[in-house]
């Protein structure tokens, strides 16, 4: 008898919650032991485990973000696996719609899965629809358990009771209760004391620090240790406005007397509430200097850290960065290679460079947007924008009125624009230096990468000279280059220099027009190079990207 082709298997567990997996012998190891025993019993037809385990515990199944069942999919994807057994459908998801993408990816590998309970053949329709049924009800008891606990929340907040969740300073968790922590409730007292008198919550971060005032630090129950860091700055509005302090429990906005003791006295409460209002209020009615800064939301560090504005007043002047959260949040080791540019010049630059890749009326366009409209136009534009010591990357999305033909002549500084499957990457090497006073981001030519187009008049002239003069020859308005030189006053040698530029290449004019030439390129290197009629030998020769 010829031995069957062999059936790789592969066993995924779940559990929602991770109450009990610390025993020996848990729920999942009870799913593992009944799926190996139907492999077992299906040897005969070549099935065969194989691989690691894929389990996942203390994860719900209204989602694929597990890392057993993402583990699972790659390896389906990399067609390592032909059979998934699962001791119940609802243990791989519960939800139609994921259930349905789970479905693709095996269909795509031709692979199937086996719930060992529940016995139905998934390659006929009749299967399928009784697959569909079973996960709508388990869908349905999903979406039922969680109103359940949705109202056993709210109902356990009203009166009072502590439902789990970080433990805040000044209390500890015992049986399933907040007690109060004399050592920590002094620190609280201490912040609502301060902030009464600093009046501000920037300058209570500094004297916390100076004081060695720090968060919580507690114990997870799978023994892990949490908080202890210094506080910064929204971690401290959130205590302040914390009604806890005031022994109650909070539901939905909603506070309820609770079964804990305050710490904060009511008055020393009502002093820090009116102070933060007045605060915020002050806030609100301050005069904006320049609205919403250009870049807020898409600049990172080279190591993916957020970079948030901040300025700073040197002589009642003004200067603006964007400066890595890594430093705003005392985490400088894990802060990138450049954790402050300035923002008008970084600004520029990546206006710079969007507008060379627009076509000519979206330049024409950008121009006249305000500031705020130019910040919800790179919403659409830009993905992302990565700084650091030695470049930056601006990573676009196809089809966004960026057209890649138009970014040729920013190659001239080694820029490149990569292309991906679903994004563009233009990468510029950039270093930052101070040029009279202001920072500015140069290229590795030591060219200020954020100045202006500077459109040379003299070749502009030049060029509109050799157009001028080649369309009167070529009509025939003047019989020859001798002529020229006569009519104009200058030399037959002059004349014929000049006209060499008429055979330019088209972008090249267009790039010398808008003044993006490379700043060597003048009208007596121009005359001084013999300039062949090849386009490609041109851009090469007078130091453009060739195509």
């Amino acid at each position: 008898m010829t031995r069957p082709p062999t059936v790789r298997c592969a066993i995924y567990t779940r559990k929602s919650s991770d109450e009990g997996l610390e025993q020996s012998f848990n729920s999942l190891d009870a799913q593992r032991e009944a799926c190996t025993a139907y492999i077992a019993s299906q040897a005969h037809e070549g099935w065969r485990l194989t691989g690691p385990s894929y389990d996942d515990g203390g994860f719900s199944g209204g989602s694929m973000e597990r890392p057993g069942l993402q583990r699972l999919l790659a390896d389906l994807g990399q067609g390592r696996i032909d059979v998934v057994i699962v001791y119940k459908v609802d243990r791989l998801t519960r939800s139609l719609a994921d259930f349905a993408r789970i479905v693709e990816i095996l269909d795509a590998r031709n692979a199937s899965f086996v719930s060992v309970t529940q016995h139905f053949n998934t390659t006929s329709s009749m299967g399928r629809l009784t697959l569909n049924v079973l996960l709508s009800f388990a869908q349905f008891e999903r979406e039922v358990t969680g109103e359940r606990i949705r109202d056993k929340v709210a109902a356990s907040r009203r009166k009072g009771m502590w439902m789990g969740g970080t433990p805040p300073l000044g209390y500890d968790v015992r049986d399933r209760k907040l007690v109060v922590n004399d050592e920590e409730a002094e620190r609280v007292c201490l912040i609502f004391e301060r902030y009464g008198d600093l009046r501000s919550v920037k300058q209570l971060v500094a004297d916390l620090r100076t004081r060695g005032i720090t968060s919580k630090r507690w114990t997870t129950q799978a023994g892990g240790t949490r908080g202890g860091g210094p506080y910064g700055r929204g971690n401290l509005y959130k205590l302040l406005r914390n009604r806890v302090y005031l022994g109650e429990a909070v539901h939905k906005g909603t506070p309820y007397p609770g079964e804990h003791a305050a710490i904060v006295p009511p008055e020393l409460w009502e002093r820090v509430q009116a102070i933060l209002e007045a605060n915020r209020v002050e806030r609100e009615n301050r005069p904006r200097v320049a609205g919403r800064p250009l870049l807020t939301g898409l600049i990172v560090d080279d190591r993916g850290n957020m970079m948030s504005p901040s300025h700073c007043l040197k002589k009642g002047r003004r200067y603006r960065y964007y400066t890595s959260q890594a430093v705003l949040q005392h985490r400088p080791v894990t802060a990138g290679t450049l954790t402050r540019v300035s923002a008008p010049a970084i600004e520029q630059l990546v206006e710079d460079r969007l507008c060379a890749l627009m076509a000519g009326a979206g330049r024409r366009d950008w121009e006249r947007l305000t500031v705020q409209e130019k910040a919800r136009r790179l919403a659409v534009l830009v993905r992302r924008i990565e700084v650091g010591a030695e470049r930056v990357r601006i990573t676009l999305p196809h089809g966004e009125g960026v057209d890649p033909g138009n970014a040729l002549h920013l190659m001239q500084r080694g820029e490149s624009l990569i292309e991906d499957v679903d994004e563009r990457i233009l990468e510029i090497p950039v270093r930052l230096k101070t040029w009279g006073g202001r920072r500015v981001i140069v290229g590795p030519d030591g060219q200020d990468l954020t100045a202006r187009p500077r459109v040379d008049e003299a070749l502009v002239k030049a060029l509109a000279r050799a157009h001028r003069w080649c369309r009167r020859l070529a009509s025939g308005q003047v019989a020859s280059v001798s002529d020229l030189a006569t009519e104009a006053g200058c030399t037959k040698a002059y004349i014929r220099q000049i006209l060499r530029l008429a055979f330019l290449a088209p972008d090249l004019v267009d790039a010398i027009l808008r003044g993006e030439q490379p700043r060597r390129l003048t009208l007596g290197t121009m005359l001084e190079t013999d300039i062949p009629l090849a386009w490609n030998e041109q851009r090469r020769l007078l130091g453009f990207p060739s195509r």
